[in-house]
């Protein structure tokens, strides 16, 4: 069995806890509404040519397992 700690964490209290988890978040690079549309096109794009690359290859699968087969009508 690991052991991920080797000793306990420091206990902390809520309010301090909240203050480092914004003091980190004001750190963040937020992207911009444009970089994210872009982002979010690419995306769509990506999925779309995706989909077809795996339609045409199962169509070939499916044609060449049946040739194989002699499943073909």
């Amino acid at each position: 069995m690991i052991i991920w700690f080797s000793r306990a964490m420091p206990k902390i209290s809520p309010f301090k806890f909240l203050q480092e988890v914004r003091a980190e978040a004001q750190k963040v690079t937020w992207p911009t509404r444009k970089e994210t549309t872009i982002t979010t096109i690419m995306v769509f794009v990506m999925v779309f040519i995706a989909s077809i690359f795996f339609l045409v290859a199962d169509q070939i699968m499916r044609f060449g397992v049946g040739f194989l087969l002699g499943l073909s009508s």
